[in-house]
């Protein structure tokens, strides 16, 4: 690291450090100079001020990589439309993480890239297409390479969030209760009968 980015490093993190002590005004004038459009009139003095932090360092540095960006439009559009499949929000391996699987004695590497996975000097989109070509049948790819999903409990994604749970026959949507709501429903009903 050089002087010069040492310094302008400093001189961002002490930009950064007065924002909260900037008024409303100036911080959405901040923000209109930084997006090119005005702040949402809803947006509170805090949040205004992470966003125009955030931007910044994203001026300075650099922001997300567009295989992120991508990835992240995609899962709020399946949101939007209500098609959001818990596939979608499943852990993502870090790229440059380097998976080794041993096959009938022969050592395969695969490198994880940010849009797919790189084996023998070819590009590929998904490591089922990887593990079929190494084994020659179907395998899925998590599975050939030791690779864990988290698994969805009953009445959760693998989120660990409740499921919507199917309307009954009247189209009313009834959520479960948790253990420590039942178990607290219990113990007042308990109390008033007593």
């Amino acid at each position: 690291m050089t002087a010069v980015t040492r310094k302008s490093d400093r001189a961002l993190e002490a930009e950064i450090a007065r924002l909260p002590d900037l008024g409303l005004a100036e911080l959405r004038m901040r923000w209109k100079a930084l997006y090119g459009r005005p702040a949402p009139k809803f947006f509170r003095r805090k949040l205004l001020v992470r966003a125009v932090a955030y931007q910044m360092q994203v001026k300075a540095y650099g922001g997300l990589s567009e295989a992120t960006k991508r990835r992240l439009r995609e899962i709020a559009e399946a949101a939007r439309d209500g098609t959001f499949d818990p596939v979608m929000a499943e852990p993502r391996i870090k790229p440059g993480t380097k998976l080794i699987r041993t096959w009938k004695k022969t050592t395969h590497e695969v490198m994880v890239l940010d849009d797919g996975f790189a084996w023998n000097g070819e590009r590929h989109s998904s490591l089922s297409t990887i593990a079929k070509t190494i084994t020659g049948t179907s395998w899925n790819g998590w599975t050939f390479f030791g690779l864990k999903r988290p698994v969805a409990r009953s009445g959760h994604d693998i989120r660990g969030k409740f499921k919507r749970p199917k309307p009954d026959r009247r189209g009313k949507v009834v959520w479960p209760r948790t253990r420590q709501a039942a178990a607290r429903k219990a113990a007042t009903s308990g109390a008033k009968h007593a």
